[in-house]
């Protein structure tokens, strides 16, 4: 943290430093809450990504089980690998050739680990100021302590 930074916080009183320290710390809850729920997609989008691979090397006809839910699979057999279904949220689907399917969920994939990193970058920030609070707000109660 920058000394003029550092120099503010320890000019703040006892309440607001305590304010302080618990919007960051709940601003900290909430990027973590980020961070695992991108790491989630992200991975769900790496599944879809190699499920895409293992698909393609199928031959037409092949019989294997489409999964309608995350637990309900039904018998089917494969059509046409060269296109397929992409879910692009909110239940809308489009149809696209197999190298375009793996191509968006690349892009996806792309996009989410920067926005992680990004994310990252700014939860670490939030968590050294409320860190920072912390310390100097426990400096000042240990001061005013034997005071009272």
């Amino acid at each position: 943290m920058a000394a003029s930074s550092r120099m503010e916080i320890e000019k703040m009183s006892v309440e607001q430093l305590r304010g302080l320290k618990e919007q960051a710390d709940m601003e900290v809850n909430l990027f973590q809450d980020s961070l695992n729920n991108i790491r989630t997609a992200t991975a769900r989008l790496e599944l879809a990504s190699t499920a895409l691979h293992d698909l393609s090397l199928r031959p037409q006809g092949k019989k294997m089980l489409v999964p309608l839910t995350a637990s309900l699979y039904v018998p089917g057999m494969l059509d046409d690998a060269e296109k397929v279904l992409v879910d692009v949220g909110t239940g809308y689907f489009i149809e696209k050739t197999m190298a375009e399917g793996k191509d968006y969920c690349e892009r996806k994939i792309s996009l989410l680990k920067s926005n992680y990193d990004q994310l990252l970058e700014v939860a670490t920030k939030k968590k050294s100021i409320a860190d920072e609070a912390g310390a100097v707000l426990q400096a000042k109660l240990k001061h005013m302590a034997p005071a009272q």
